[in-house]
């Protein structure tokens, strides 16, 4: 099963690797990641899907990296509302006779053609990770030179109640 986990964590060197090291040791698959800078230039984000058997060993997990030093706060957002994108940038082998095919193609998928050449065009997308894979598919029969994705970012929707079972509790 893929969760969604959100780690705040120090803007270090090294933190990213003694983080993907402890997910390697427990032999998680890392299926995206993605970090950047928040609003506050000495913290970033770590979006990491993974892909997990266990429930517990994930609660095993999750405990292990609160307890690094320059993890600040892990966050499963899985089951969460949540906003999450994906960007790719597609090169799809093109000439002047598919390029309107194409082109009719990505418009629903609110794609933009970013960058022209004589035998290649490239593609700009954004949106749920399915999107992106959706429009993919699609693009494949063209022939796809190259294709570049950034994982999966996301954090929650505004104010959540933090679980069921403590909703249940503050309004008894």
């Amino acid at each position: 099963m893929k969760r969604i986990i959100t780690a705040n964590v120090r803007n270090r060197s090294g933190v990213l690797n003694r983080v993907t090291s402890l997910l390697q040791r427990r032999q998680f698959n890392i299926e995206s990641i993605s970090v950047g800078r928040t609003e506050s230039d000495d913290i970033s984000k770590v979006t990491f899907v993974v892909d997990v058997e266990d429930f517990q060993k994930l609660e095993q997990v999750t405990k292990q990296l609160n307890k690094q030093i320059d993890v600040l706060k892990v966050t499963d957002i899985t089951d969460k509302a949540i906003v999450a994108r994906e960007l790719a940038l597609i090169k799809i082998v093109s000439n002047n006779q598919i390029r309107g095919e194409i082109q009719g193609i990505i418009d629903p998928f609110r794609a933009s053609i970013v960058d022209v050449s004589r035998d290649s065009l490239s593609v700009q997308v954004t949106g749920k990770p399915d999107k992106v894979e959706a429009l993919i598919e699609l693009l494949k029969p063209y022939g796809i030179k190259e294709l570049a994705r950034t994982g999966v970012t996301a954090f929650v929707r505004g104010h959540q109640p933090p679980n069921d079972s403590n909703v249940s509790s503050l309004l008894g």
